[in-house]
């Protein structure tokens, strides 16, 4: 039987979980589930989402937008209530958690929405771990994966963190063993690109060209060796997105993006996942700096992160 709420004493549990970047992603055919199979390299970088979450007295769950969100969220739909993947993630962990109580999540954003880092997926994570803390549930890491791949594809992977392999529809997760450092530079838009709608996209102009595309059931082993090595010039040579082409046909401005990121001195430029943030490889940290400071003199919203980082992580746990 679940624990009267207040009968613990209160307390908020602040957890930050990392974006995203596709290093590679290919996408096999619409399948007859609404589906896509994928093979992917997923890269966890430095730009971190956080969630507190808060026991409350009041049953329920509630949400809430953090002011220091480095986001300009002004126009931004974020949902508050249950079509929020952290929303949802703490509903899951109040039904298997034996003392759970009332809590409310409050969410600083700095992984852009609708930005194809799952961001949204990064708050999930770090719900599921801040609830399992909060309320002394005892979940294991895999157990808390099993819950999150529930909540999507992108969500176990931001709770594990570092480099890893996916299959399937991106949730059939395999550890990589590629800890060096590469060095991004990620250019943010002022707007987002629903996940479907460049699927969508991307199916329509494969069958305006007739295009037969296989199913794929592996990454190119050459991403993974230049990672492994912290090879930025062989990665560069590697990178590829077969959802891009979806993405600029709906925003040709990311063609300028990766142009002039490249001009600058970027080795190679992607757009993450299903976009539409763009992702630029640097060779250092310091050519990262110098990228991000020179796209924003023409106005562009670019921030260096680096990858890969650990996964969602607790940071404080604070009696009130």
């Amino acid at each position: 039987m679940k624990a009267a709420a207040g009968k613990f004493p209160a307390r908020t549990v602040r957890v930050k979980a990392p974006g995203k970047v596709n290093v590679s992603l290919d996408v096999g055919p619409l399948r007859a589930d609404g589906y896509h199979s994928v093979a992917s390299v997923y890269l966890a970088v430095s730009l971190y989402e956080e969630v507190a979450a808060t026991s409350t007295e009041t049953p329920g769950i509630t949400v809430s937008i953090s002011p220091d969100s480095t986001l300009d969220l002004d126009g931004v739909d974020i949902p508050l209530d249950e079509k929020n993947l952290a929303y949802k993630a703490a509903a899951i962990m109040a039904d298997v958690s034996e003392h759970s109580t009332g809590v409310h999540l409050e969410i600083t954003k700095r992984v852009p929405v609708a930005g194809g880092m799952g961001g949204g997926s990064a708050d999930a994570a770090a719900t599921l771990l801040a609830c399992d803390a909060l309320w002394n549930s005892g979940l294991s890491r895999d157990e808390l994966a099993h819950l999150a791949a529930e909540l999507g594809a992108d969500v176990p992977f931001s709770l594990l963190g570092g480099t890893a392999v996916g299959l399937g529809v991106g949730d059939d997760l395999s550890p990589a063993l590629a800890k060096a450092q590469t060095d991004w530079v990620l250019v943010a838009a002022d707007y987002g690109l629903p996940t479907p709608e460049v699927f969508r996209t991307l199916d329509r102009l494969r069958e305006a060209e007739g295009l037969d595309v296989a199913e794929p059931t592996a990454v190119d082993p050459k991403i993974l060796q230049a990672l492994r090595s912290g090879d930025a010039d062989a990665l560069s040579r590697v990178l590829v997105n077969d959802l891009q082409r979806a993405s600029i046909e709906l925003s040709p401005a990311l063609r300028d993006t990766l142009g002039r990121g490249e001009a600058l001195g970027a080795l190679a430029g992607i757009v993450s996942g299903s976009g539409p943030t763009v992702a630029l490889l640097t060779h250092n940290p310091a050519a990262a700096e110098n990228l991000a400071e020179d796209l924003r003199h023409y106005g562009l919203t670019a921030f260096p992160v680096h990858g890969p980082v650990h996964g969602a992580r607790i940071i404080s746990d604070t009696l009130l």
